[in-house]
């Protein structure tokens, strides 16, 4: 059993929504995403999503994008990211995935990046724009390695397609709560509560909801239907306000913990 399944097991035996948050790798430079990464699991985060910054990220927003153009700038590569993950796993076990697309996989080379993840111990990836039709290859290395696959679904995606995707899917499968790019939004779609029931009804996989949430507010309402709730823009532009403050990290754990704070008090409530 891998660890992101475990953690899902721990959260449904107690009655809890798992919390997801993501930051890009990098940004403001590596080792303050080192710091970050173990802040935000000492403050109790589920699993880390750990974006890979690429040049061209066509599902993020400008936050989002903007993060991966100061990591780039900062000199980021692969290779750093996978040092930096190196350095976490002296300090934290929590799960870690890898949140990137599939132009840098390629480049470093597919069942070396997999090799490469299962030795430094990442967990599991999600590759933007690789669809399951054509994750083959993929798919069997990771799982032989011993790491999960996470897929997209959309508002738009149709019963073939949200079957193919939770088949395809281990760990979790993480649902794009609105069309378009990533980015906070006022209010959360209308559809989000019947898609989520309705995804439900093709898999007993966990299933994360994230694109838009950027409150606790927000993150309670999602937290009452998903089993994790995934938080990154709110989080990464806190991280551009706040980079040059001597106690950035403290700053980010303290909002992250703002979020997760009502999806660990349901059980007892």
């Amino acid at each position: 059993m891998s660890a992101i399944t475990e953690t899902f097991e721990r959260l449904k035996a107690d009655g809890q929504t798992g919390f997801i948050p993501f930051v890009t790798a990098g940004d403001p430079d590596l080792e303050t995403t080192r710091e970050l990464v173990v802040e935000l699991a000492n403050r109790g985060s589920d699993v880390i999503e750990l974006g890979i910054p690429f040049s061209d990220p066509l599902a993020d927003g400008p936050t989002n994008q903007a993060s991966a153009q100061r990591a780039l700038e900062a000199g980021t590569t692969l290779e750093g990211v996978f040092q930096c993950v190196e350095g976490i796993r002296k300090e934290t076990d929590v799960p870690l995935i890898y949140m990137t697309y599939y132009n840098p996989v390629h480049q470093y080379g597919l069942e070396a990046f997999v090799k490469r993840c299962a030795a430094v111990g990442v967990n599991g990836a999600l590759v933007t724009d690789l669809p399951p039709e054509e994750a083959d290859n993929y798919c069997q290395l990771m799982v032989e390695a011993g790491l999960d696959t996470v897929f997209l679904l959309a508002p738009t995606s149709r019963d073939s397609r949200i079957r193919m995707v939770t088949d395809a899917a281990t760990g979790f499968v993480y649902y794009v709560s609105r069309a378009g790019v990533t980015g906070e939004q006022q209010a959360l779609a209308d559809s989000l509560v019947s898609m989520v029931e309705r995804i439900k009804g093709f898999t007993e996989k966990p299933l994360a909801v994230g694109f838009g949430i950027s409150s606790p507010e927000q993150a309670a309402e999602v937290g009452e239907h998903a089993d994790a709730v995934v938080v990154g823009s709110a989080i990464v532009r806190r991280i551009a306000e706040k980079g040059g403050d001597s106690d950035l990290v403290p700053q980010i754990g303290d909002f992250v913990a703002s979020l997760m704070e009502p999806l660990k008090t349901k059980a007892v409530s």
